[in-house]
């Protein structure tokens, strides 16, 4: 009997960048990676409708795909809505995905923390929560990008994109405070490190580009069963899918998911 395999959700193709390292840490395992085109960007909705159309969504989802863990990797979807997941669907692992402070307030020499996310997860008051509990001793601006997901969705598509409209997304990060200077800059939307080299071109000065992915999938790894053990084939040579909501995936992003070893399924 085939395993039951691992489902990662993301508004769109931002959750590539968690997949890339959940495939390195759990190479056993297959995936289906869903992508919510049908309701990209997030930013647009309101949060009531938005949390009814996801947990609508995974109603589907799950019944449809029976996967052993569900990794939430989307920053909005994660800090508005896992814990009604977790209400919803009691006895299925979720993983969610929130900003790292905590680990940028344990690096940071400046004391300076940048927290750079989409408009709905730095209003969120889980976002305020996690600076009060982790990172009280350090000055943490939240920077609301209105533009840089729909950048990276543009550069993933496309090969390209508009240098200056991202150091113009990225430009609040950066503050001076009392011979200080910000030294970390926390990606708080899984879209983003795919402009991490247009970020580091385009920033004033170096610093820390914090990306979670790969605690997410650490995470991910320790809520699986491992009985069968990591010398299995992956998944008897059952393929990763991609699923669209829309349906209707345009040819650039059917070739950048068959880049990343998955077959849209239709």
């Amino acid at each position: 009997m085939a395993e039951a395999p691992i489902l990662m959700f993301d508004s769109g193709v931002g959750g590539l960048t968690v997949l890339r390292e959940a495939r390195v840490l759990i190479p056993d395992r297959r995936f289906v990676y869903v992508a919510d085109d049908a309701g990209f960007p997030y930013g647009a909705w309101e949060e009531p409708a938005l949390r009814a159309h996801i947990l609508e969504l995974f109603a589907g989802l799950l019944d449809r795909f029976r996967p052993e863990i569900s990794v939430i990797a989307c920053n909005t979807a994660s800090t508005l809505v896992i814990s009604d997941l977790r209400q919803r669907f009691p006895g299925h692992p979720f993983v969610g995905m929130v900003p790292a402070i905590k680990p940028a307030a344990e690096r940071t020499r400046s004391g300076l923390v940048s927290v750079l996310a989409t408009p709905g997860t730095v209003k969120r008051q889980y976002t305020r929560d996690l600076i009060h509990q982790w990172a009280t001793k350090c000055h943490v601006r939240l920077v609301g990008s209105q533009n840089l997901a729909l950048l990276a969705e543009t550069y993933m598509r496309d090969g390209f994109v508009d240098e200056e409209a991202v150091r113009a997304e990225i430009a609040p990060c950066f503050v001076e405070q009392n011979g200080q200077r910000t030294d970390i800059v926390v990606l708080a939307c899984t879209h983003y490190p795919f402009l991490a080299n247009r970020m580091r071109k385009t920033a004033p000065w170096p610093v820390d580009w914090l990306d979670p992915a790969e605690a997410i999938a650490r995470r991910a790894l320790s809520l699986l069963r491992h009985e069968t053990g990591l010398a299995k084939s992956h998944n008897d040579g059952q393929l990763d899918l991609a699923v669209f909501t829309s349906g209707r995936p345009d040819e650039s992003i059917r070739r950048l998911m068959q880049g990343f070893g998955l077959i849209v399924q239709a």
